[in-house]
């Protein structure tokens, strides 16, 4: 049985990847790139410097990446206020709380992004501690996240579920020796996050809550 679950947030408990998405691909063409929305979706999860190596190529030229990562991050306040939480997140918290799991949100999110996320999902009596992008200096799909999250919660990896939607948290996972469930809500299929090395994948939040007594995050 865990005693502790690390949630992703964008994603996984809010629904704004293909917001992020959007404003990536916005951004970058405002320095001239144009990426291909779909290769922009399929990076969602990972920190923004990690993004922008796995689109433009680790070898680019980097002088245009600081305008990129601001430029993004203006559009993206733009649309905090279509920020929707996904089926049953807020329930699946409270039932993980309310059980004894210690709850960390694992977000990789600015500062401020973060605080308009746990303001949608109105839900911080159900979590026990969180992390931002400022906690790191290497973002998913590298372990330090997973490893400040456990950290932040008094949590042995053996001893706690990582719950996400994308390839990338679940290679940080496997990196940090975390088991990882993965959801279907954040646009990856059942197959890829398999493929990646969930143990499990539910559609969504509240398809993971319906089927919590046989997960392993229920026990």
């Amino acid at each position: 049985m865990a005693s502790g679950v690390l949630f992703d947030v964008d994603g996984t408990l809010v629904d704004s990847n293909y917001i992020h998405t959007l404003c990536w691909h916005d951004a970058l063409r405002s320095e001239g790139h144009v990426v291909p929305m779909s290769m922009l979706h399929r990076a969602i999860g990972m920190g923004s410097s990690e993004l922008l190596d796995h689109v433009l190529g680790a070898g680019r030229d980097r002088e245009a990446d600081d305008a990129i990562i601001a430029a993004h991050s203006v559009l993206y306040r733009r649309h905090w206020e279509r920020l929707t939480t996904l089926p049953g997140a807020v329930e699946l918290l409270r039932a993980c709380s309310q059980r004894g799991r210690t709850v960390v949100l694992a977000s990789s999110a600015a500062d401020d992004e973060l605080k308009a996320l746990r303001d949608t999902l109105d839900a911080d009596e159900a979590i026990d501690a969180a992390t931002s992008s400022s906690d790191v200096e290497s973002a998913k799909p590298a372990s330090d996240l997973v490893e400040v999250a456990l950290a932040r919660g008094g949590l042995r990896a053996d001893h706690a579920v990582f719950v996400g939607d994308s390839v990338w948290d679940a290679a940080a996972c496997a990196e940090a020796g975390v088991s990882f469930i993965g959801l279907e809500c954040g646009g990856t299929s059942a197959a890829e996050l398999r493929g990646a090395g969930a143990v499990e994948v539910w559609r969504d939040p509240a398809d993971l809550l319906g089927h919590l007594a046989e997960s392993r995050l229920g026990g």
